[in-house]
């Protein structure tokens, strides 16, 4: 059994034992044919991956790291906030008919902002300070941003990360850890994908940075699983493991700009068979 695994198994099972119900609720999401979209949730779960002893990907069933990589990098690398700029088809609930979400994700990423050591947008001002101050405990990103919630198609999700530089002893190079935060997260749908996506993103900068990985840390304020996806859950949940796979990233790549979805791999990944068709609610 992968750690992922491991964590994923016990926070489901915590969640569907020891959780709370939103049903009879006043909720936002619905259903395709209209119904509230209930949930089961948990408040304030904390999930913790040591990257330096295994990449955190579930065997349960496939994640699909390419396709996680894209969004990611569509987000903290191309800065966009239009569909037609990714390759997948996640986004397009939330898309008008330009293809835009809005002022929300990569947008808020791409924004320039003023320092004394001149305008950077998010993204480049935390590889600058990862190179020239790495023991600053100001190094994050922020994109829940209140004056632009009105024109963004989605609140963001996973709103921030916050990156801390340790040394360890005896050991030449620095170690990268971050935290990310997240506001909500529908467990079956895309718990282990916003995990993968934001331990490559810390296996690129520790990369470009010439640090080493620590730990990735998953907070989360409200975990929850929706009614229709208990089942799934369930069976998902009893299913065999097995051991992670081996993670591969580029080394040739030292400009965060450069690396592509190509530039990520896995090798020795088995897994359960997918689960098809899951319900998603808007």
């Amino acid at each position: 059994m992968s750690y992922a695994d491991q964590v994923f198994i016990n926070m489901c099972k915590d969640i569907l034992e020891n959780g709370t119900s939103t049903e009879g609720e006043k909720v936002r999401p619905k259903w395709e044919d209209g119904s509230s979209a209930y949930t089961v949730k948990k408040f304030g779960v904390v999930n913790r991956y040591d990257l330096s002893k295994e990449f955190p990907l579930i065997t349960l069933r496939r994640t699909a790291l390419k396709s996680a990589t894209d969004e990611l990098l569509w987000i903290w690398q191309k800065k966009s906030n239009n569909i037609h700029d990714l390759n997948s088809h996640i986004w397009d609930s939330w898309a008008d008919e330009t293809g835009s979400i809005g002022k929300a994700y990569g947008y808020q990423m791409g924004v320039k902002h003023h320092y004394k050591e001149g305008d950077m947008d998010q993204v480049d001002r935390v590889i600058y300070d990862l190179k020239n101050n790495p023991f600053s405990r100001r190094i994050m990103t922020n994109i829940y941003v209140h004056q632009d919630l009105s024109e963004m198609h989605l609140y963001p999700c996973a709103y921030s990360m916050t990156f801390n530089v340790t040394q360890k002893p005896g050991e030449d190079k620095l170690t990268l850890n971050a935290i990310l935060n997240q506001r909500s997260q529908d467990v079956l749908a895309a718990n282990n994908w916003n995990v993968v996506q934001y331990s490559v993103l810390v296996h690129m900068l520790a990369q470009v940075c010439d640090m080493n990985v620590g730990e990735f840390v998953h907070v989360i304020a409200d975990a929850h699983i929706y009614d229709r996806h208990i089942p799934i859950i369930k069976e998902l949940i009893e299913r065999p493991t097995y051991d992670a796979p081996t993670f591969w990233l580029n080394p040739d790549i030292h400009d965060f700009y450069q690396f592509t979805k190509d530039d990520v791999r896995v090798d020795n990944y088995v897994t359960g068979p997918q689960v098809e068709n899951i319900p998603i609610a808007i």
